[in-house]
C-alpha cells in the first residue's frame, strides 16, 4: 500500500461520522483512561454503548456513592483522573459525596451524569435537576454538552481542568438526546498541564533558609505525585539527614522505613509531631498546605513571625492557614526535580534533630505482640500477625473511623500511594477505595480496614468485587458502634451515650454470600488461623476475603 493511499484511508477515518456519545469515549481512550465506574441509566445508553467496544473496562457498581468513591481512589493512583458515570436526577445526588471527597483531597476525577432531553429541559421532567445549581460549589467546573459537535472538545477540556493547577472534580452533563447525534470523529488533541516549578528566586530563598535553619521539616502530602519524585525526594532527604512528616492520611509518600520519616501529621496525631510544628523553625510543606486538619483546627503554627514555605501548583493557596514566608508555584515532582541538584552543607544539628523525631516514630510504630490473649479479640493482635508477612509494596484504603488509626500507627507503608484515604472523613470510601486499588494493581496485597458503621454504608460492593476479580483483604473492625462520635460524645457528654450504638449482622456470612471467604472471629487465639485461611483464599483461589473481628468497645489504637 502506497503512503499516499493510505494518507487517503487515514483522512477518510478521521472525517467519518460518529454519535457524540461513541467520541465521548474515543476521547477517554485518547487520555489513557483505563476504567470507569459506572451505574447505568437510560439518560446515557449512548456512552455505554459506545463502552460496548472500546478498550475501557466497564466495572458496573452496585450504588453511585460506591463509582464514586471508585472513581475518585483511581484519581490517587494515577496522573490522569478517575472517571465515573451515572444518571440523572437521583443518580446525580448518590454521588455527590465522591465529590465532595475529590474536592476537599485535592483528586482529580471527572463525573459524568446522563440528562433529559434537551428539548424537554426546564419543564420539570422526569428526573429533571440543576447540575449546575447543584455542582456548582463543589466542583472546578460543571460543563454541559449541549452542541454535539463539542463532544471531544468538552471531555478534553473536563480532563483538564481536573489535572490542572490544584487537582479536584469536574462534573459534565449529557443530555440524552444530544449525545446521539451523529458528527464529525475528530478528536480534540490532549490539552497539556502546566507543572511549573523552581525559578532562580525560589532556589536562592530556599537555600537559603534550609541553610539558616537548625530544625528544618519537610511535610508532604496530597495526591499530585509519582514513584519517582518520592523515591528522588526520600534520597535527597536521606543523604541531607533531612526529617519529612505527612499529611494525615498521605502515608508512603515517603518510605515507612525511611530514616528521614518521622511520622504523621493529622487528626490523632501522636504527641511528638503535634509539638514539632511549634518547634521547628522551618516548615517546607510539599503538595499540600497548612490547613485545618494538620494544623489542629487552625491552632498550631499560627505565629506570623514562624518561617513557612509552600510548594504547591495552586497559586491561589486555597485552604491554607498561618503565615507564608515564601510561595514555590510547581508540582511536587517538578520541584523535586530542581530540589535535588541544590548541595548544602550537612548540619549536625540537622541529624541531631532527626535522629530524635525518628526515634519518636519508631517507638510509637512499634509493633505489639502477636501471641493472642486469652480473651476477645484485638486489633493490635491482629496488626501484628498481618504486617509481618506483608510485601514491600503492600496498600492499605481506609475510610473514616477510629479504626484508621491502628493502619496508621502499624501498616509499613512503603511506596507511593501504599494509602488510599478519604481525608474529608467520608464513611464508606474503605470497601470501594479497595476494589479500585485491586482492580488497578491486580498483583499486589491490598488490605482495607473498615469500621462496622461505614462498612455497611457500600459494603455490597463485594458483588463488585467478585464480578470483576478483585481480591482486597477486609477487615472489619466491629466494637458495635459510631466509635469516633462517640469518643466525642464521651468528652462532651459524659455517660450520656445517644445515637451511637450499633446492631450488626454476620459480616462474614454477607461475604460469603456475595461470593468471597468470609470468617467470624471472636476469640483473640482464632486472630492467625483466619488470616492465613483468608490470604489463602486471595492467592489460591482468587477471591476477596473479609475477616469480621468482634472487638470490646472503647479500646483505641492510641
Amino acid at each position: 500500500m502506497s503512503a499516499q493511499t493510505l494518507e487517503v484511508q487515514t483522512d477518510a477515518q478521521n472525517t467519518a461520522k460518529k454519535s457524540a456519545g461513541h467520541i465521548i469515549v474515543d476521547t477517554l481512550v485518547a487520555h489513557g483512561v483505563e476504567r470507569t465506574y459506572v451505574i447505568p441509566g437510560e439518560s446515557y445508553l449512548e456512552v455505554l454503548d459506545g463502552l460496548h467496544h472500546s478498550p475501557i473496562e466497564t466495572i458496573v457498581c452496585r450504588h453511585e456513592g460506591g463509582a464514586a468513591y471508585m472513581a475518585e481512589a483511581d484519581g490517587k493512583m494515577h496522573q490522569r483522573p478517575g472517571i465515573a458515570m451515572v444518571t440523572r436526577g437521583p443518580g446525580a445526588a448518590n454521588a455527590h459525596v465522591g465529590l465532595h471527597t475529590a474536592w476537599q483531597d485535592s483528586t482529580p476525577m471527572v463525573l459524568f451524569v446522563g440528562l433529559i432531553p434537551f428539548a424537554h429541559r426546564d419543564r420539570e421532567a422526569f428526573q429533571e435537576f440543576d447540575i449546575k445549581g447543584w455542582f456548582d460549589t463543589g466542583a472546578k467546573r460543571v460543563m454541559v454538552l449541549d452542541h454535539p459537535e463539542r463532544a471531544s472538545e468538552i471531555v478534553a477540556e473536563a480532563m483538564f481542568a481536573a489535572m490542572s493547577g490544584r487537582p479536584g472534580p469536574v462534573v459534565v452533563g449529557l443530555p440524552e438526546d444530544i449525545i446521539r447525534e451523529m458528527v464529525d470523529s475528530t478528536l480534540h488533541p490532549v490539552i497539556p498541564v502546566a507543572t511549573g516549578g523552581m525559578t532562580v528566586t525560589d532556589w536562592k530563598q530556599l537555600k537559603a533558609a534550609l541553610e539558616e535553619s537548625t530544625k528544618p521539616l519537610f511535610v508532604l502530602g496530597g495526591n499530585d505525585w509519582t514513584q519517582e519524585g518520592t523515591t528522588a525526594l526520600t534520597s535527597w532527604l536521606e543523604e541531607h539527614h533531612l526529617p519529612a512528616a505527612v499529611e494525615w492520611r498521605c502515608e508512603g509518600t515517603i518510605p515507612f522505613s525511611s530514616p528521614s520519616y518521622v511520622g504523621p501529621i493529622g487528626y490523632g496525631r501522636p504527641k511528638p509531631t503535634y509539638d514539632l510544628l511549634e518547634e521547628t523553625d522551618l516548615l517546607v510543606f510539599v503538595g499540600t498546605v497548612p490547613g485545618d486538619v494538620i494544623t489542629d483546627g487552625f491552632l498550631v503554627r499560627q505565629d506570623w513571625s514562624k518561617k513557612n514555605f509552600l510548594v504547591t501548583i495552586d497559586p491561589s493557596l486555597r485552604g491554607r492557614s498561618g503565615p507564608v514566608s515564601h510561595q514555590i508555584v510547581s508540582k511536587p515532582d517538578v520541584f523535586v526535580r530542581d530540589l535535588v541538584m541544590m548541595d548544602l552543607a550537612d548540619k549536625p544539628e540537622w541529624k541531631s534533630f532527626t535522629d530524635r523525631m525518628r526515634g519518636e516514630q519508631e517507638k510509637f510504630a512499634v509493633l505489639p505482640s502477636a501471641a493472642p490473649t486469652d480473651g476477645q479479640a484485638r486489633m493490635d493482635t491482629m496488626m501484628a500477625n498481618l504486617v509481618t508477612g506483608l510485601p514491600h509494596d503492600a496498600m492499605i484504603t481506609l475510610g473514616a473511623g477510629e479504626h484508621t488509626n491502628w493502619a496508621h500507627r502499624y501498616f509499613p507503608t512503603e511506596v507511593y500511594a501504599a494509602m488510599i484515604s478519604a481525608r474529608n472523613g467520608s464513611m464508606g470510601y474503605s470497601v470501594p477505595s479497595a476494589i479500585a486499588a485491586s482492580l488497578n494493581f491486580p498483583g499486589r496485597r491490598v488490605v482495607t480496614i473498615a469500621g462496622d458503621g461505614e462498612f455497611l454504608m457500600n459494603g455490597q460492593e463485594l458483588a463488585t468485587a467478585a464480578q470483576y476479580g478483585a481480591t482486597p483483604l477486609v477487615i472489619v473492625m466491629d466494637n458495635q458502634e459510631y466509635g469516633t462520635i462517640r469518643t466525642h460524645q464521651e468528652r462532651h457528654y459524659p455517660e450520656r451515650i445517644s445515637g451511637t450504638q450499633l446492631k450488626n449482622p454476620d459480616f462474614a456470612l454477607m461475604a460469603q454470600a456475595f461470593g468471597g471467604f468470609g470468617v467470624r472471629v471472636e476469640k483473640d487465639s482464632d486472630i492467625p488461623a483466619a488470616l492465613q485461611a483468608a490470604l489463602e483464599a486471595i492467592d489460591e483461589k482468587g477471591q476477596f476475603a473479609l475477616i469480621h473481628l468482634i472487638v470490646e468497645q472503647r479500646v483505641k489504637a492510641y
